[in-house]
This record gives C-alpha cells, sequence and structure tokens, in this order.
C-alpha cells in the first residue's frame, strides 16, 4: 500500500467543505480474514440510496472531476487506495470555491458523503475497488464537469498525470463549468425547481462482528 496520509477520522482531520463527512467504519477481523459494515438504513448518512455500483479501476487512473445538480453520492473503500479531490461549486454555500484532497484505503474503512454542488474526482494509487451509492438515479443531464488538472481547483493531485477516459479527456475548464452551473441552478430557481437536500451527520461504528 502506498505511503500516503489516511484523513479517515472527522474529529482529527475535520473535511474544509459544508455538507461533506467522512465517517470511519469499523472492520471487524478474524483468522479467517475480515469484516467491515459498509451501510445501514438507520444510519444518517444524507443518502437514501437507490442504486449501489461496484468501480474497478487499475493504478494511476483519475475519474473526473465530475459534479451533480441533484444526487448526492455515498462511497466507501472496499480495496486499494484511492485520492479523492473536492470543489465546492454551490453558489451561497458558507465554503463556496473551497477545495480539498482526502486519502481514503481499505487499511482505514470509512464512508464518504458528497452533497450535489461539490465537485469531485478520484486518483487510484493502486489497483482498487470501491463501491457508491446515489440517491438518484443516474442521469446523463444531471452531470456536469472540468478538467481534472485545471490550476484553478486548486486540487493538490498526488500526480501530474493520469489515464483519463475519452470523456473527461474532453471536459472544459473550471471556468466554463462554474458559467454552466450558474446557468442551471438559475434555470432551477426560475422554474420552481428546487435541489436535493443534504443533511448528513457522522454514522455510528458499526455492532455486528463478521457473521
Amino acid at each position: 500500500m502506498p505511503d500516503v496520509p489516511l484523513a479517515h477520522d472527522c474529529s482529527l482531520d475535520p473535511l474544509r467543505i459544508d455538507g461533506v463527512r467522512l465517517a470511519p467504519l469499523t472492520k471487524h477481523v478474524d483468522d479467517r480474514g475480515d469484516f467491515t459494515e459498509l451501510f445501514r438504513a438507520e444510519w444518517t448518512t444524507g443518502v437514501r440510496p437507490v442504486q449501489w455500483n461496484g468501480v474497478r479501476s487499475q493504478a494511476g487512473v483519475l475519474r473526473g472531476v465530475h459534479v451533480h445538480l441533484t444526487h448526492a453520492d455515498y462511497l466507501a473503500v472496499v480495496h486499494g487506495c484511492v485520492s479523492v479531490g473536492m470543489h465546492d461549486l454551490r453558489l451561497g454555500s458558507p465554503t463556496w470555491g473551497v477545495s480539498q484532497l482526502i486519502t481514503m484505503s481499505d487499511d482505514s474503512p470509512a464512508a464518504l458523503s458528497i452533497p450535489p454542488g461539490v465537485a469531485h474526482g478520484f486518483y487510484f494509487h493502486c489497483p482498487s475497488y470501491h463501491v457508491y451509492a446515489v440517491s438518484h438515479y443516474w442521469d446523463p443531464a444531471d452531470e456536469l464537469g472540468c478538467r481534472w488538472d485545471d490550476p484553478a481547483l486548486g486540487i493538490p493531485w498526488p500526480a501530474t498525470q493520469a489515464q483519463l477516459s475519452l470523456r473527461d479527456q474532453c471536459l472544459p475548464s473550471l471556468r466554463d463549468l462554474q458559467d454552466q452551473w450558474s446557468a442551471r441552478f438559475t434555470y432551477q430557481a426560475t422554474f420552481g425547481e428546487s435541489f436535493a437536500t443534504f443533511e448528513p451527520v457522522a454514522m455510528p461504528n458499526a455492532r455486528r462482528a463478521a457473521a
């Protein structure tokens, strides 16, 4: 596992972006292996999942940077190590324009909740597998994005080169994304539509040992 800093406990390393929460999960280990609860419906995560997805990524892959108008994400790293870069695009947010990079690993399991309007991307240090839940079914019209390496993002990525999808290679600048976001936000407000609310709190540790 790469020697990278882990920010897995909000009480020790508070997140800078309003509404983003990173809560530690409990890993139960015995001579057979280990067991970790990733989600419980009783936890207040800010995300009421309608869909779960699993993603496998090779070392050096970067996914993003993407942002959603309506859906919130809840994710955990099952295997490997990933740095998550975030930037707050929400107009009126107390942390508008704030960026942060955190690193998550299966060595210290945690669950990350990202509200709508917080742009995010993922850089994978090694072959990795993560799972994520979304509060709304995926809709291409709900997703915007920008170049991961735009200096205006202010995200201190751990690499200067990365493997991208063709779609992510063609994403515009942060400035263009901000203009698109503002236009969509104005449209939503004008026609009386509202964005998903997001009120996450830290999750309790799992209470069940491995079966």
